[in-house]
């Protein structure tokens, strides 16, 4: 009787059920896509909760009330590489603070020629007056300087830093303004920049040749004066 009485269900109903099955199955995949896609677009903290996905030196960095600081020149890195993100984070100067955030390390110990750095300081000290474009803020150090001076804030006060990585694409925001677009791949000297400007020995490798996935750190203090971190978190770029 159940054999019959399935002969007799009308085309029209099989078909119904079977479009709004295939409807519903794509739904959920969907849904499921745009829920992964918007997940890995969220902001998370760099160094995880309570520094819980970094390397670091505990007697040199420590984080209070939601801020970093280090009292020696030492380096706070991720435990993760990455590739294609933007990283968000606030800083305040000391006065002629030099510091910086490393991007595209591939090597922890001797980072300095393994990696690009976008520098930190203060314009306003007596130590950077007279420097040179590339190593006042918001530079990529030593390779290209930003398009706009002093746009940092003076020491004391919170600065945002937005930088953005595709690639071989740099991109940095200070403040709220572009200051420094790169394109690493036009970098194919390890002595001489693209506009003429000398590279400083220490730092040989061209920026095409260096790999766009790597670890992310954080320049602690150098010299005697002091730096500070707040709400530094990355997401993807893609």
């Amino acid at each position: 009787m159940f054999a019959k009485h399935l002969f007799n269900i009308p085309l029209k109903v099989i078909i119904m059920k079977r479009i709004i099955l295939f409807a519903t199955v794509l739904l959920i995949t969907c849904s499921i896509s745009v829920f992964g896609e918007n997940n890995s677009k969220k902001w998370k903290p760099l160094f995880g909760t309570n520094l819980s996905e970094a390397q670091y030196n505990a007697e040199v960095w420590s984080e209070e009330g939601g801020v970093l600081s280090a009292v020696k020149d030492e380096s706070i890195w991720t435990t993760t590489e990455y590739e294609n993100f933007e990283l968000d984070l606030e800083f305040k100067t000391d006065v002629n603070t030099n510091s910086g955030v490393v991007i595209y390390c591939t090597d922890k110990v001797k980072w300095i020629p393994n990696s690009v750095e976008i520098q930190i300081a203060d314009d306003y000290g007596d130590h950077f007056t007279n420097a040179k474009a590339n190593e006042k803020c918001g530079a990529i150090y030593g390779h290209l300087g930003a398009t706009q001076d002093k746009v940092v804030k003076k020491p004391g006060e919170w600065n945002h830093m937005r930088i953005k990585c595709v690639g071989q694409n740099i991109t940095v925001t200070l403040n709220g303004k572009k200051v420094t677009e790169m394109d690493m791949s036009k970098w194919t000297s390890g002595t001489t920049n693209p506009d003429g400007t000398s590279i400083p020995s220490w730092l040989p490798k061209p920026f095409a040749e260096l790999p766009t996935k790597g670890y992310i750190g954080l320049q602690g203090k150098h010299g005697k004066s002091l730096i500070w971190f707040r709400n530094v978190k990355i997401r993807d770029a893609k």
